[in-house]
């Protein structure tokens, strides 16, 4: 059996965890994929995987043998692209994906900029309010919202946001503004399910975090609707910064217990390492990272510290 098939089809499993998500991925049979891997095995004379009827990892010496395993294609590649002289031009399609509402307000101006400047390449954008696996779903590049966990990811940091709690100045007029975390119990919760997993609300308290469990009014899936009910009055909702800045400077919405919000969370350009990276990729990292920052910066409200709000927190 070819020696580079095994290793393509070792990375495929390896990526995907899974011996018939490889398949598919690499239009393989079950069978074939099996053969594969066990061709590589009795050639290395050891497992690369512990696999069961439900689960597959990667043994200690899989692990090892994975990186240069990349780096052989990476190599093949680039032998490849230099040969055709492809290894300067950023040409090709370009997979790019980001949560729903960020995508909507700073993605597309920056994908369609870029295009214009490379008109050897194309672009998919997907707005989709998950994390999904970039290798195993063809993503060239990703905008991460929130802390990254040890991965093989590469990651350009472009901002921060918080995450903050609004409501209308009616509803607080009604029933008045929270002063401390557990006041929100007494409220109507709008709860966006993005930012509050099993109905949790972490906060600061000095130097100290918190969390509250919360029974909210409303939930719903989507941030823009959960803003917007806000806006009329129904309750308190949590967003992120960006996502409410024009309405708290238009007055629609207030931020409340602000100085219990908890620290920012960074946000990422990322993108699967390789070697060599992708002309294509490399020149969008490196075009679209200073534009989504003063994006992001424009689309920012940061509380009461915030230079644009005068001492009240309106807008000025």
């Amino acid at each position: 059996m070819d020696r580079l098939h095994e290793i393509e089809v070792f990375i495929a499993v390896a990526d995907a965890g899974s011996f018939a998500k490889a398949g598919a991925r690499l239009r393989l049979s079950p069978p074939a994929v099996t053969r594969a891997i066990s061709a590589l095995e009795d050639r290395l004379g050891a497992r690369v995987f512990n696999r069961t009827t439900r689960s597959v990892t990667i043994t200690d010496v899989g692990r090892s043998f994975l990186e240069s395993a990349r780096r052989v294609l990476t190599d093949l590649d680039a032998a490849e692209k230099e040969a055709v002289g492809e290894t300067a031009m950023p040409q090709g399609h370009l997979t790019i994906t980001a949560s729903v509402t960020f995508g909507r307000s700073a993605l597309p101006p920056v994908v369609c900029a870029f295009l214009a400047q490379h008109p050897r390449v194309s672009a998919s954008v997907l707005l989709l309010d998950r994390v999904v696996n970039l290798v195993e779903e063809g993503i060239d590049i990703a905008v991460r919202i929130g802390h990254l966990p040890d991965s093989s990811l590469m990651a350009k940091r472009i901002g921060a946001v918080h995450r903050v709690l609004v409501a209308s100045p009616d509803y607080l007029a009604r029933r008045g503004a929270p002063v401390a975390p557990t006041d929100l119990r007494l409220h109507s919760m709008i709860a966006f399910t993005g930012l509050m997993p099993n109905r949790e609300w972490r906060f600061l308290n000095g130097q100290k975090q918190g969390s509250l469990n919360l029974n909210p009014t409303f939930e719903i899936n989507d941030a823009v609707t959960a803003i917007q009910i806000a806006e009329k009055g129904h309750g308190i909702a949590i967003a992120l910064s960006y996502m409410v800045s024009d309405q708290i400077r238009a007055g629609t919405l207030v931020a409340v217990l602000d100085a219990f919000k908890p620290p920012a969370q960074p946000v990422h350009l990322v993108y699967p390492h390789a070697r060599l990276v992708a002309p294509k990729i490399r020149a969008f990292v490196d075009f679209a990272a200073p534009r989504l920052k003063t994006a992001l910066d424009q689309l920012m409200w940061r509380g009461a510290g915030d230079p644009r709000q005068d001492a009240s927190g309106r807008a000025s």
